[in-house]
Parts: C-alpha cells; structure tokens; sequence
C-alpha cells in the first residue's frame, strides 16, 4: 500500500534527474509515488519523465508542469497535489539514499499514533559519504526542527512530514518579481505544534550544484528582499534564541531596506529591536551588495 510521496521540484535539472530516477528504482521498498514539479524548464527533462514513465518502475510517476516561480512556488503545488499520508522532498540533484523508504515506513509505523509532525532524518555527502553537519545526540528521540538547531544542531537534515500536517499551515506566499521563500517558514509554523521523530539514518545523499540557491544566496538577498523580510518577521515572531533574534532582526532590517519598504519598522514585530538593529542593517546590506557582486 502506497503511504508515501516523493516529490521533486525540477528546473533544468535534465542532467542530473536520472540519478534520483535511478535512486529511487533502487528502493528495496516501493511503497511510494514520484512526483515531479517541474518549475517552468526549458531543458529535456519533460521528455525524460516521459521516458521514465512508459517503464515499469514499480512505483507510479506523476508530472507537473508549471510556470517558473522559484522552489516555494513547486513546493505549494505539490502539497496541494499530495494525497498520501506522508511525503518527503528529495531535490532533482539528489539521490534517496539506498534502503530509505524502508526505514521511513518501519519507523512511521512504530510512532504514527503518537501526534508527530512526521520524521527527521540525516543527509550524507553522496561523494564522500560524511554526514552533512551533525547527526542526532545518543538517545534524541524527538525534537522540533528549530529546537535541533538551537541546541547546537547543525547541517541540512531530511524532513518527512504527515501530509495532512503539513498543509495545515498556509501556503509559501508569492511576492510579485520575486522568486523565493525560504522552505523553513511552513516548517517554524509546524514547530509551534508538533514535533518530529527522530530518524538517525541517512535518508538522502545530496551534492550542491554551483548554480544552486545555496551558492548564489548574496544574490537571492538582492532579487527576493520581500520575500526574505518575510521570512526574517516570521523567525522573529518565533525566536529561537536571543542571538537568533538579534541575527535575524538586523537581516530584516536589510531586506527591508534593499525592498524599499519605509514602514518595516511599524510592520515589524519587534520594533524597538528594529530601531536599534537599523544601523547594522545599513552595514549588512553594504555587505550584501559588494558580496553580490564578487560572487
């Protein structure tokens, strides 16, 4: 019976798709649907679905295709599409880890009637096989993805959410121009009510390509302020720490700035910390600017 979703949000990722195609024939479990989000590529990879989809795979492949919009955008439109119990991300350069969907099923069905959000999981180096930061403390059993990280946490981790949770929250929103939203805001909602299981296996092997959001983010700073002001309000309306708060004030003030937005102090919902975080919001986006440039 299939229990979970795949869903992999693509944009010109032709390239390196078969290899998570490839990962996911692996799976010694194929209790799971794959589906694509494709964000508007203008490469093969609509016709290397295609492709996929006349084999006999042993799970089912789904195909969307939409407008580019940035990976919030792909992420709405397969939550909305999603109808299994849980679902889990695995990005188009990535692979799912060897024996994952297994371990996903055999430790959900230890704990589902226990009110977690879903699972949390490790991501390993798929050329060297590290860890990516630190994985769990001995005996972690449960804990909130914003809590891990606040205690010292650290490095990407999969998360596997119960779908009905998951879309209880509202949607990444979209800002006109703009083409991101950090996937951490749906995630800090979660927080506040639920927790996660904890998972101390690898369930995704990643590799960061040089185009990616993570090697560009001084740019994305510069082409998304509004979108990461609203994901700095939101960090700071649920803090974590009081250096995470501090940290994510100044950077609101910044994006702020770059956006243009003359009421980000009235809007903001710490507002005597944004008038004192001003100034090093003027110093970062200086930063910003000449990082944007050298990169």
């Amino acid at each position: 019976m299939v229990f979970l979703t795949v869903f992999t949000p693509a944009y010109n990722r032709a390239s390196t798709l078969p290899r998570t195609y490839e990962s996911l024939c692996d799976q010694e479990c194929k209790e799971f649907i794959w589906l694509i989000v494709d964000d508007g590529s203008t490469d093969e990879t609509a016709s290397l679905v295609k492709e996929r989809q006349k084999k006999e795979n042993g799970f089912e492949i789904q195909y969307i295709y939409k407008k580019n919009g940035g990976m919030h955008t792909a992420h709405n439109v397969a939550y909305e599409n999603i109808h299994t119990e849980l679902n889990v991300c695995i990005d188009s350069d990535d692979r799912m880890a060897e024996g994952a969907v297994k371990k996903i099923k055999t430790a959900w069905l230890k704990v589902r009637n226990k009110n977690y959000a879903g699972l949390i999981g490790l991501d390993a180096d798929m050329n060297t096989g590290r860890i990516i930061g630190k994985d769990f403390s001995y005996g972690l059993k449960e804990t909130t993805l914003g809590g891990y990280y606040a205690s010292g946490g650290e490095g990407d981790k999969k998360l596997v959410y119960r779908t009905d949770v998951i879309n209880s929250v509202p949607q990444y929103p979209v800002f006109e121009g703009e083409k991101y939203v950090g996937l951490v805001y749906k995630y800090t909602l979660i927080d506040q009510k639920y927790k996660l299981f904890v998972l101390n296996d690898v369930l995704c092997d990643v590799e960061y390509q040089m185009d990616g959001s993570s090697n560009t983010m001084f740019r994305q700073y510069l082409k998304n302020p509004k979108g990461f002001a609203f994901l700095r309000k939101v960090a700071m309306t649920y803090p974590t720490s009081k250096k995470r708060l501090i940290r994510d004030c100044i950077h609101y003030c910044s994006s702020s700035l770059i956006a243009g937005n003359k009421k980000y102090i009235v809007e903001s919902p710490r507002k005597l910390l944004t008038v004192l975080c001003t100034p090093l919001g003027c110093i970062l986006t200086s930063i910003i600017r000449k990082k944007a440039i050298n990169n």
